[in-house]
This record gives structure tokens, sequence and C-alpha cells, in this order.
């Protein structure tokens, strides 16, 4: 087993609020550990000392927990009402009382579960008020709670962002809409979110696109909402350096829903987008397993992407049905997937104010409190297991051998000369004509390499 760092030093925990059955936080119990009355949960992988090529395992991963699907999400869909009828959700109380309650659990939740981070929206924390001042003064309310909190336990924000989709307000977009107010409020909304990350020493910003699409072409100007999006981006980088913000301003791809079609499709969009608008050098993205699937992708495929064009940020680790065509927002449970998604974050240097985001939620019949410390606490192992394994992949070198070797003719005086432009296509035309250059085809060796990389686990 690899050496161990000496433990971070962090404030004492807080006092358990009274809502889980446990009382104390996970501890590693090692690979053996198997559950039982006495100890009903235990880490078998995540040993967040442990060294893992060189950091330590804690901050290779930077977990976080989400607090909209965790403390917000009421357990209802289409065709039913609220199943986890938790006490915060009860009409009639008083919103900012039941806000500061759920603040009281969920930083309880990080303490069990020994979570380094959180991320949340702006309404996710606290009520929206009659007025944008009184919405905004609710959030630095529980935002000043939060920076108590946040003292005494260790606990630190890896993002924050702005609801800017519930509100029927934002029904045709936010930094979109045909309504210049519309965008006008959603600024302010954002800017007051911004500033609050920043007091909060937030590792980064999320602008989440929500509404940013369109459901008909009929009445939609696709010019001019490109447009607009693409100032309203350059406004919040403005600010983030008039503030000295040194987080990094993220986007979250994502194809559809709620509208038919996003303006964030995917990574290769996205990119697309940023260049368009010079702000490539600005923006990185968050990227979500969920929705590369939804975008016709693999989530190692946007992961691999977002790295070769120099805009990898974090990534929301949750997972989508494969038979259902929504976002499902499910745990991560599938460890060969997890483990070639950690692969490629490794192999591109690891995160750096990013971090790995469970932007998961309960299925909504697991209505008991536990069922979030359970549901995290294994989904959380999962990727500690999938990390190791891929630790083993990179360690081993094979798959990098085997890369290196298929694109080693570019590495050559040929490949060099082409990339280096000293090759013109007269030139190469005659090069294969004087030198009767006729290429044979090498295998790509699929199935050889699939086999090696299931021999990791």
């Amino acid at each position: 087993m690899a050496k161990s760092k000496p433990k971070r030093k962090t404030a004492s925990p807080a006092a358990g609020s009274g809502y889980f059955t446990l009382q104390e936080p996970l501890r590693f119990a090692g690979p053996r550990f198997k559950p039982s009355a006495q100890r009903p949960l235990g880490y078998r992988w995540y040993e967040p000392d442990r060294l893992v090529l060189g950091r330590r395992m804690e901050d290779q991963l930077r977990f976080a927990v989400c607090y909209w699907h965790s403390f917000v999400w009421p357990g209802s869909d289409p065709f039913g009402g609220d199943t986890f009828q938790r006490p915060w959700h009860a009409a009639g109380g008083d919103p900012m009382a039941q806000a500061r309650q759920k603040a009281e659990v969920a930083f309880d939740l990080f303490r069990l579960l020994r979570a380094p981070y959180f991320t949340f929206h702006d309404r996710d924390i606290a009520p929206e008020g009659a007025t944008l001042r009184e919405s905004n003064l609710n959030v630095r309310r529980i935002g000043e709670l939060f920076e108590k909190k946040m003292a005494a336990t260790g606990v630190k924000l890896l993002w924050g962002t702005a609801n800017l989709f519930s509100n029927r307000r934002y029904m045709a977009g936010a930094a979109t809409n045909p309504d210049p107010e519309v965008f006008a409020y959603a600024a302010a909304q954002v800017k007051n979110v911004l500033e609050l990350t920043h007091e909060l020493k937030g590792e980064n910003y999320v602008l989440w696109g929500g509404r940013e699409g369109y459901e008909t072409l009929l009445n939609t100007d696709l010019k001019r909402e490109l447009a607009q999006l693409g100032r309203f981006m350059n406004l919040v980088v403005e600010h983030k350096h008039k503030l000295g913000f040194k987080g990094t301003i993220l986007i979250e791809p994502k194809p559809a829903e709620p509208t038919k079609h996003q303006y964030d499709y995917d990574v290769a969009t996205v990119f697309g987008f940023l260049k368009a608008h010079g702000l490539e050098k600005e923006i990185k993205v968050n990227i979500e397993a969920n929705h590369a699937l939804l975008a016709g992708h693999t989530f190692e495929h946007e992961i691999s992407l977002a790295q070769a064009l120099g805009i990898f940020g974090s990534i929301d680790m949750n997972r989508g049905d494969e038979l259902l065509g929504w976002d499902t927002d499910q745990f991560p449970n599938n460890l060969p997937q997890v483990a070639l998604a950690l692969f490629h974050i490794l192999q591109g240097g690891g995160f750096t104010t990013g971090g790995l985001n469970f932007d998961a939620k309960l299925r909504r019949q697991s209505i008991d409190p536990d069922d979030l410390v359970i549901a995290h606490a294994e989904a959380m192992d999962l990727c500690a297991h999938a990390l190791l394994i891929a630790e083993k992949m990179i360690a081993d070198g094979a798959l990098a051998q085997q890369l290196r070797q298929r694109y080693s003719g570019w590495d050559g005086k040929l490949g060099r000369g082409i990339l280096g432009g000293k090759r013109s296509l007269a030139d190469l035309a005659a090069l294969v004509d004087k030198e009767s250059i006729e290429p044979r085809p090498r295998s790509g060796r699929q199935e050889a390499l699939e086999a090696l990389v299931n021999s990791y686990f």
C-alpha cells in the first residue's frame, strides 16, 4: 500500500443535526470491510490521505456534494408529488428558518461523509423574495451562515451558480430571452452569486445554461440570441476580473431538456461558441456524464476532447439510464466507466480548480434520510476504487506505449515537416510520386486494447 502523508488539520466537526441515524463520520475500513449492525457503513476504498500518483486521494478526486438534488428536490415527478417530505419542504413554515435548518442538515451530511467540498445554486440555499433585492439578501444571509460553518468544519466551496431557469420569468431563457429586462434581471442575479462565491473562496463559478435554447425556430432569432449569450458571458468574465476572483468560470454542456435544443449542446459546440466570442482562454467546461450520453457521446470522449481543446475544468459524476431519453441524474455504479473517465482526467494532468461533483439524486422511493448518506458514500467509494484502477493503467504504461507507437511516424522527418508547415500540397504529391509511396494499413488492435483495459479490473 502506498505511503500516506499526515492528515490535514481542520477544525473540530460540528455536532450532528439529529436528522441521520449515523452519528460518527465514516472512516476508511479497507477492502475486506463488511458492513454489520454495529458498523453499517465504512469506506472500503476511499482513503483520503493515500498517495495516488503523487497526490493525496482526496486531492485527486476533490469530491463535492451538490445542494440541489440532495436537499431541494422533493422526490416529485411529472406523474406524482413529493415523496421525501423533508422538514424544510413543509408548507406554511418560515422559509428562512427552513433554509437555515436545511443548511444544518447539509453540513451534517458533509461531516458524516468527510466530503471536502459542496456546490449550490442561489435558489437552493435561500427562498426567493418579493423582489430581487429581497431574494439576494436571503442568499447573503445564508451565505453568512455558510461562512461560519465552513470555518468550523474545513468544508470548502467547489462552485456556486445562479438558478436562471426555475422561475417563470425565465421560460424563454435568461441571457437569450427576447426581453432585455429579463437579461438585466439575470445579470443582477449572477452578480450577487458570483460575488458571494468569491467571498466564500469558491474555486469556480458555473454558468449553467438552463433554458438557453429554443423550442421552435418559428419564434427564435438564432443569430440574435447567440450574440446575447456571448455578451452575457463576457459581462461575467469582466466582473470576475473586476472582483479579483481567481477561480475558473465554467459552462456545463447539455444537449436538450428542458428545451428542444440548447446552445451549449456538447464540448465541441461550447468550444466553437467560446472561440466566436473571444472567450476560449477565459471559460472552461464542467462536463456531466449524463449530458454526454444525451448528446450521443461517451463520458471519456467529452473529457478527452475538452483536454485536447484546452478547456477541461470540472465534472459532474452522475449517470443516465440508457433506456430513458432524459436526465435521470443517478449516482454512479459502473466501475469500468468511471475508471476510464478518471484515467483520461489523470492523463491530462488531473484537476486544478475543478473536482468531482455528485450532481445526482436519490430515486424517489429512497425516502429515508440515511439513503442520502448511503448513496453518497457508495458513490465516493466507487470513484476511489476507480481511481486506483486508473492509477494502475497509468503506472503500467502499456496503453500510452501503444498510442505512441501508433502515431510514431508523426515524430519522424515527414510528419514533423507536414505539421511544421514545411511541406506544401505540391511537395507531398511530388514526394509520393518520386518515392513510389504505397502506404500499408496497420491494425488498430482495438480488441487487444479492450482486453488490456479489462485486465486491470
